[in-house]
């Protein structure tokens, strides 16, 4: 296959141990800070920050169906350039994720029956695989950057498919929940 050249070069044990950092990291600040409160008067609603986020969400499902698409179709640099977006994007989710539980109060969910029982079973699996990728996403990028398509292809066809899922259940959360916003 004719592939661009890798960006960075290869250090395996110093990408494992930053992988492994930033996904800590990340765990252990998403669960903190989930129950840290700030009471402040923004001005403004801070549920806009669950809106922004499953835009963000949708935004980063559609980009991962378009780096498919480009990557089926063997344009590489476009297919690098759409994942690594897909992967600011994460960040800036996480960010307005953090500020969004921060900064409003929690939000019960009204529904009953069995729209409850999917709601929370949208919810649980797309929180658990959402911390669980984390470290694999990271893993194939790193895999991409050092031009070891072979294993970044291996990891990819698991991953993949779970990020597309957390990214689709996120909008599909906000759209339930969202009603029940005081």
């Amino acid at each position: 296959m004719n592939y661009p050249l890798a960006s960075l070069s290869k250090n395996d044990k110093k990408a494992n141990i930053f992988i492994w950092a930033v996904s800590a990291v990340v765990f252990v600040a998403v669960v903190v800070l989930h129950e840290l409160k700030i009471e402040v008067d923004l001005g403004f609603d801070p549920h806009i920050f669950a809106q922004l986020n499953a835009i963000i969400n949708g935004t980063v499902a559609l980009l991962l169906i378009f780096g498919l698409f480009l990557v089926k179709s063997k344009k590489f640099m476009a297919h690098k350039r759409v994942m690594n977006l897909s992967i600011v994007l994460s960040v800036l989710f996480l960010l307005s994720y953090i500020a969004h539980h921060i900064l409003a109060d929690s939000t019960t969910f009204g529904g009953e029956g069995s729209i409850r029982t999917l709601y929370y079973f949208i919810l649980i699996s797309h929180i658990l695989l959402a911390g669980l990728s984390l470290p694999f996403i990271l893993y194939s990028a790193y895999r991409a950057s050092i031009a070891e398509f072979g294993k970044h292809k291996k990891l990819v066809r698991y991953v993949y498919p779970v990020w597309l899922y957390v990214a689709v259940t996120g909008v599909v959360v906000y759209f339930m929940i969202e009603p029940y916003y005081s």
